[in-house]
């Protein structure tokens, strides 16, 4: 008999459900939610098996320019003689560098600057500018005036000549400072050293995917590291005052490191 009265009593809360939600009541969800079959429940699926690998790629390319780093240093017993004497040397060496085929839209002020210039009172050779630590015996000397430019070499077959014609049209004030040789276009050889570090990267992910008995598949994320922009090469001065003229040594070079993660099959 109970066991007839339970199937009974079951029989009624169903119908019950079944009436309420063809009422549209708030009882109808929760009974309907108690009822529901356990086929209907979400289902997880794992995440895919992956494997990463790093790879690194390398380019290089002759040198197309070459960066000449030259200036004026100048000191007078008085700034406005100072100043003077700066611009005419200036002027002596920005009309060798034209005349020595730089354009003027390669011809950059890097630097310019006025200080007054001590001497210690023993007669020490080392002078010091008025911002540095002195002695209170130390005797003014005058001003020194520099500027320093930036000429870029477009053919770089002409460096020798244009370093010759910057040291010497100024006299005594000329400064050379430094040469670097470098390419117009660096992200030319970026975009070769990434494919190549792509492709490294990739290959190193398939021998590992084969290497555990499965397939490569789609590529999930890639991260690339910056490595600085390609580097240039940079000549010593004193190289310029033999014969030959050395011109483009070495090549320039440019390295980029890609992590690269994808799915297994």
């Amino acid at each position: 008999m109970r066991s007839v009265r339970s199937a009974l009593s079951v029989r009624s809360v169903s119908a019950l459900a079944l009436a309420l939600a063809a009422l549209g009541l708030p009882g109808a969800p929760a009974v309907a939610a108690r009822t529901a079959p356990a086929a209907h429940r979400a289902v997880v699926a794992p995440a895919p098996a992956t494997v990463s690998a790093t790879g690194t790629g390398r380019a290089s390319a002759a040198p197309d320019m070459a960066v000449l780093t030259a200036g004026i240093e100048v000191t007078r017993p008085t700034m406005g003689k100072a100043l003077t004497d700066r611009s005419a040397a200036a002027e002596a060496l920005l009309a060798a560098a034209r005349a020595a085929g730089v354009a003027e839209r390669d011809i950059r002020t890097a630097n310019l600057a006025l200080s007054a210039v001590y001497r210690n009172r023993d007669g020490a050779p080392d002078q010091h500018d008025a911002t540095d630590p002195r002695g209170k015996d130390a005797l003014f000397v005058g001003h020194r005036a520099t500027q320093m430019f930036s000429l870029t070499i477009r053919d770089i077959g002409k460096t020798g000549a244009v370093v010759r014609a910057v040291a010497d049209a100024p006299g005594d004030a000329s400064r050379i400072h430094s040469v670097t040789f470098d390419v117009e276009d660096p992200e030319t050889l970026r975009a070769e050293a990434r494919t190549s570090a792509y492709q490294d990267a990739r290959d190193k992910a398939a021998q590992h995917a084969r290497l555990n008995g499965r397939g490569l598949g789609r590529l999930i994320s890639r991260e690339e590291r910056d490595s600085g922009r390609p580097r240039p090469v940079p000549v010593p001065v004193a190289s310029f005052s033999k014969e030959p003229v050395p011109v483009a040594p070495g090549r320039i070079r440019d390295e980029v490191s890609v992590t690269a993660v994808y799915e297994l099959r």
